[in-house]
């Protein structure tokens, strides 16, 4: 049992190395929102902390709109969240039923006003995380042994009824992975080879920029590739990639491709994908293809012309849902109309993972080929949004994760040196020093080390004062985005 008495919110205006281009976006700044709550729990109070950067163009990918627009948005259904969650544990009470009137009222007061599950659940997984992270220090135990041990009483079946009967230590892992591939994202612009670089673009941070140096450096192995859905575009540079991949990887390498919602249907991708699947310099390429993301809009991926497409099209490649996964509802239809999973990311939820795990776990008899839970990015760092996403990735037991916030962000130099100083610390396997002096990730024969991930609560383990951030009230009278320069 729990009472809520405190929710704050600060923010870090962050800049990338360079540009990130993924879909109709190109990200060069963002901001990272804090979110801090204290609790009564069991009489005394604790604290939990959760964090999210807050991108451009993928809650809600519509073009038209401006990004201070679509931010707009994204706080109003944090701060929608927080005054619902606020209100539901204004007296004791307990995670799952808390977090059930959370999620319920979040999903009505969103429809109200047509906005999307994926942007509305946004609200509800920031607070499901603090509040997980303050009831997992309170009980000095990390997640997975939490919830292996169901001590916070999620009932999976009132969800989804099917799944009644599984319980978390059958569906989980005995434990969570010790360590965890890297899947390192190749965005539509990021440089292939260093001399693609032009000289007054070439970054002198301490940090490789382009894929060879980064596959050189942290010994890649697993790749998400993003393509534009446009063949005279997408050809020449697949091309180019995977004759770099077949040399700097000699061991093999393993790769998934981001449609990016570039399709509004199962026979414009077919023809893209047959025309690039028949290209003998990709046959590389395909053959380590583990399964492509989200080809289609979201306004299209779910409807019943998706299913017909799907059922027509007998030899497709594994298919999951990523941005169309919004609700509770979305991964059985996706299931129904013949995709085979869909993606892990902590901003869509970490009840909604788990219960998307216990649905793959009970329909894999009836599905033609193994079922897909993959872990995907949201240009997430440290010290909390990274580390809290990775002790869930490591509780599922997915095996490889894309990561990229090391890649477009400096390590955790926007941080202050104590601060770096103390997560070097306490997560000595997953981040090092950088010979210039500040904290990065550590990414080792293309694996992360999640040793103290694992033994933190919720993956970070730090007690982190917020303070030290700008409140976000203060940021947005400041200028807010215009503060990003």
């Amino acid at each position: 049992m729990f009472r809520l008495l405190d929710l704050r919110f600060h923010v870090l205006p962050m800049r990338t190395r360079f540009p990130f281009r993924y879909g109709i976006a190109s990200m060069t700044a963002v901001p990272h929102l804090f979110v801090s709550v204290r609790l009564e729990n069991e009489g005394r109070e604790v604290a939990g902390v959760a964090a999210e950067g807050l991108p451009p163009k993928w809650f809600t990918k519509t073009p038209d709109t401006p990004f201070e627009n679509d931010l707009a948005e994204m706080l109003a259904v944090i701060q929608n969240a927080a005054r619902i969650a606020s209100n539901a544990a204004a007296h004791p009470t307990a995670f799952f039923p808390w977090w059930r009137d959370l999620h319920d009222e979040q999903k009505r007061w969103a429809s109200l006003r047509g906005l999307p599950p994926l942007l509305a659940n946004l609200g509800v997984s920031l607070m499901e995380r603090a509040v997980l992270d303050a009831l997992c220090r309170a009980h000095a135990q990390p997640l997975h042994a939490l919830l292996v041990a169901n001590a916070f009483d999620l009932q999976l079946g009132t969800l989804r009824p099917e799944v009644a009967g599984l319980r978390l230590d059958q569906l989980l892992p005995p434990a969570p992975l010790a360590s965890v591939a890297a899947r390192h994202t190749v965005g539509l612009s990021d440089p292939l080879r260093a001399v693609d670089i032009p000289a007054e673009e070439r970054l002198d941070d301490g940090l490789p920029q382009a894929l060879e140096d980064c596959i050189r450096v942290y010994g890649l192995t697993h790749f998400k590739i993003k393509v534009c859905g446009q063949p005279d575009l997408d050809l020449p540079r697949l091309r180019e990639l995977t004759a770099l991949l077949e040399t700097t990887c000699p061991a093999g390498f393993q790769a998934t491709l981001d449609g990016n919602e570039q399709f509004s249907d199962f026979d414009a991708f077919r023809d893209f994908y047959d025309r690039l699947a028949a290209d003998p310099k990709l046959e590389p390429l395909f053959r380590s293809l583990l399964f492509i993301e989200q080809p289609l809009h979201r306004d299209h991926a779910l409807g019943d012309a998706a299913g017909a497409g799907l059922r027509d099209w007998r030899d497709a490649p594994p298919l999951i849902i990523d941005e169309s996964d919004g609700s509770l509802d979305d991964l059985p239809r996706a299931l129904e109309l013949g995709y085979h999973g869909t993606s892990h990311k902590n901003c869509k939820g970490v009840i909604k993972s788990l219960a998307n795990a216990a649905l793959l776990r009970v329909r894999a008899p009836q599905m033609s080929r193994p079922p897909i839970q993959s872990a995907e990015d949201l240009v997430n760092v440290g010290p909390v949004a990274l580390l809290q996403d990775l002790a869930v990735v490591a509780a599922l037991g997915i095996p490889h994760v894309e990561r990229n916030g090391h890649h477009y962000f400096r390590g955790l130099s926007m941080h202050a040196p104590e601060l770096q100083d103390r997560l070097l610390t306490r997560h000595a396997g997953l981040y090092e020093r950088h010979p210039r002096g500040f904290a990065t990730l550590a990414v080792r024969h293309g694996h992360l080390d999640l040793r103290t991930v694992n033994s933190a609560p919720f993956g970070c383990g730090l007690d982190l004062d917020t303070s030290a951030f700008t409140p976000l009230n203060d940021w947005i009278k400041s200028g807010g985005l215009a503060t990003l320069g």
